[in-house]
């Protein structure tokens, strides 16, 4: 496996991370685990869809909407056999799941029954900013806010997650994330798999003692050597031989995913943090960085009924097991389902008329990660971008001297990614983005348009320790 520094200096699918060494081969003198007694021990876990606690009739031309109560509580749940794992979970449920319509807007009664505050963001949504989670919204314990989300964006996998100053780390490491996942007509009409061949995935590492509790230390990303795939420990999944689509998200606070399905077999790419991608793209390793979503099409029909094919990440730290999950080919299965030639062409969002930069590191004399030489105040705004005006910001990571990467996740607006060091995207990130990862000596252009939502949101890195350290400002949307 890569070391961290290797993972840091290397560059392939987005053109961050060089070409890995085939499946189970260490490199730079480690040892390639041979993975714990447990390897696919347990089955994946299909995350529980929400259903509605009510729901209510629009007046006139407008949808009706529908409403959720979500309670933020810790519960125990067993992620190893013989021992209980106390977590912070949305309804006492492993990464449930919102399934909702655009044009239908969903109500989030939110009611924080921890012992500690949450504010709650629907990662990748377009909503208000009295909805957006902004660290002013946090419900203290005990208490209860009401989030609106109008759904008036592109089908897309978005997922919810805590955002409350100094907290959000920890909470999401303790279980606190949600997918929350946008549908419409354009995408329903599309010949890709559906139903019980639609499957989320969310990605993630923690470490834990061996009573079976979770062991949280902000700086302890090298040793959080297990991985969990919906909540499971490196679990097995029994599939049809035919077609699937995966949505993935990373939940991880650091670390990142470069996945490789079997021995550098197929995986097409559909679709990334903000839906579909133009144009499908083939893919023999699919690189997922903390707070992105990607979705890929498998298609298992190649296997023959009893093959077990195995998912592998290929950077990671020395010592840990590669292997993340094992799909079992058990049955065959009719399948209709295709991935067409073309998907979704990109909004228009016309010529940036205003320019930004941004320099993202590290300042070892505070302790502080920065954006252009500041760490978070909220008292500061920092910028005040103008609504339905296009911007190109030029995003660089200055952070050679200590290899740390950087990510810069904008609230309210996707973006699209013009060029990586004067080089258009690879078609992985040729779609709409919400978080993009920035190398230490890099710099990423992305333009962005602010549309329909004036107020107070957020810009920040999303590797939530760095976060916690000051890596974030505010920008004032104005009319």
């Amino acid at each position: 496996m890569l070391t961290r520094r290797q993972l840091i200096k290397a560059g392939a699918a987005t053109g961050l991370i060089a070409a890995a060494a085939p499946a189970g081969v260490a490199l730079a003198g480690t040892t390639a685990a041979a993975g714990p007694a447990s390897l696919f021990a347990v089955p994946l876990r299909i995350p529980k869809v929400l259903r509605p606690t009510s729901r209510g009739r629009g007046g006139g031309s407008r949808a009706g909407y529908d409403v959720y109560q979500l309670t933020t509580r810790e519960v125990e749940k067993t992620i190893f056999a013989g021992t209980r794992t106390k977590m912070r979970l949305f309804n006492g449920e492993l990464m449930p799941v919102i399934r909702a319509t655009r044009g239908r807007p969903v109500v989030i009664e939110q009611v924080n029954a921890l012992d500690v505050p949450f504010s709650m963001h629907l990662h990748g949504g377009h909503v208000p900013a009295s909805s957006d989670g902004h660290p002013n919204h946090q419900v203290s314990p005990g208490g209860k806010r009401v989030f609106y989300y109008p759904n008036d964006q592109r089908a897309s996998t978005m997922w919810m997650h805590d955002h409350s100053h100094d907290a959000h780390a920890e909470n999401i490491y303790r279980g606190l994330a949600a997918s929350y996942i946008l549908t419409d007509d354009f995408e329903a009409g599309l010949p890709l798999p559906k139903g019980r061949y639609d499957v989320p995935l969310h990605l993630r590492d923690a470490q834990f003692a061996e009573d079976g509790s979770l062991v949280y230390e902000p700086d302890g990303f090298m040793t959080r050597s297990t991985i969990l795939v919906n909540g499971a420990p490196r679990p097995y999944f029994e599939v049809a031989a035919r077609k699937y689509r995966f949505r993935l998200a990373n939940t991880s606070n650091e670390r990142a995913f470069l996945l490789q399905l079997g021995q550098g077999d197929e995986m097409t790419h559909i679709a990334s943090d903000g839906g579909l991608l133009p144009a499908p793209a083939s893919a023999r390793v699919l690189e997922i960085w903390p707070a992105e979503r990607q979705e890929i099409v498998i298609d298992f029909s190649r296997y023959p009924v009893g093959s077990k094919v195995v998912l592998r990440n290929l950077i990671g730290f020395a010592g840990e097991a590669p292997e993340v999950m094992r799909f079992d080919v058990v049955r065959t299965a009719a399948d209709p389902s295709r991935v067409p030639a073309t998907l979704r062409a990109n909004p228009d969002i016309g010529t940036p008329t205003v320019e930004r930069s941004f320099v993202m590191n590290f300042d070892p004399a505070t302790g502080h990660h920065l954006i252009n030489g500041q760490h978070f105040d909220i008292n500061r705004v920092d910028l005040r971008p103008k609504l339905g005006v296009t911007e190109l910001w030029t995003v660089e990571n200055t952070d050679v001297r200590f290899g740390i990467p950087h990510s810069m996740h904008t609230h309210l607006e996707h973006f699209q990614v013009v060029e990586r060091d004067g080089v258009a995207p690879a078609p992985g990130e040729a779609g709409l983005k919400d978080t993009v990862t920035v190398m230490p000596g890099k710099t990423v252009k992305f333009k962005i348009k602010f549309t329909d939502h004036a107020g107070l949101f957020m810009f920040h890195c999303h590797l939530m320790g760095h976060l916690n350290m000051g890596m974030m400002g505010q920008m004032a949307v104005e009319n």
